[in-house]
């Protein structure tokens, strides 16, 4: 007999055997939460915008369908992207603050190697970051992260939750004197949104995630200051 697989219901975070019936010929019944007496996952029937809207004011329902109700599994190519995003925001900012405008191909791969190091700068300030946010977790709520498909599911909501940094790109290209603000809003919406996936995916407060994520920046900034008395220019 084939496993069944978990879903969980949207409005109390209860696990439920299926998301709908299927009585054929086309006649499909959402399955109803035994523990609410509400539908376990309505967003089945919505048109994907509609949760994308959902999920962009970051409403738990739409956090716990996409997480837990849906097959998506790009969160390793969104982080990629996003990191790109951003390697690619820094090297723009450092080729603006360099005057030199030699074509020689000397200087070419200078730039060109300037875009990796701020690849990898990005991706140790990301590892930081999670890492931070791991470790308060674990420290605080040991019992929340037993195995290792809660540290999967975990960081699978945390890289989806980023998707806001691919705003960098627009606010870049478009830049405007208000550009700095801009950047500074989509920073805030992606802690917020990570705020959110952490809740949603451990059942938490409020309060616990937004710690986890505060000991997240501090190790973040950390390896910032770190690579600041290096010399190197982030």
């Amino acid at each position: 007999m084939a496993e069944l697989v978990a879903y969980r219901c949207i409005e109390c975070n209860r696990e439920a055997a299926e998301l709908y019936r299927d009585y054929q010929r086309g006649v499909l019944r959402i399955s109803i939460c035994k523990s609410c007496q509400k539908p376990v996952d309505k967003y089945i029937e919505y048109d994907p915008v509609i949760i994308l809207i959902n999920a962009i004011l970051c409403k738990a329902q739409a956090y716990r369908h996409i997480l837990f109700n849906t097959k998506i599994n790009i969160h390793g190519k969104l982080c990629i992207f996003c990191l790109l995003c951003e390697a690619y925001l820094r090297w723009l900012q450092l080729q603006d603050s360099s005057q030199n405008t030699d074509p020689d191909d000397l200087i070419r791969y200078a730039k060109e190697w300037d875009f990796y190091r701020m690849f990898g700068i990005a991706s140790l300030e990301q590892t930081s970051f999670l890492v931070g946010i791991f470790i308060t977790l674990w420290w605080m709520r040991p019992e929340m992260l037993k195995t290792k498909s809660d540290f999967i599911l975990l960081l699978k909501a945390l890289l989806l939750s980023s998707y806001g940094k691919l705003l960098l790109i627009p606010a870049v290209i478009w830049e405007h004197d208000y550009t700095p603000l801009c950047l500074a809003f989509i920073k805030v919406f992606v802690l917020i949104s990570n705020s959110q996936a952490i809740r949603v995916t451990l059942n938490l407060n409020r309060m616990l995630p937004w710690l986890a994520i505060f000991f997240g920046l501090i190790l973040e900034n950390g390896v910032v200051c770190l690579f600041q008395k290096m010399g190197w220019d982030i």
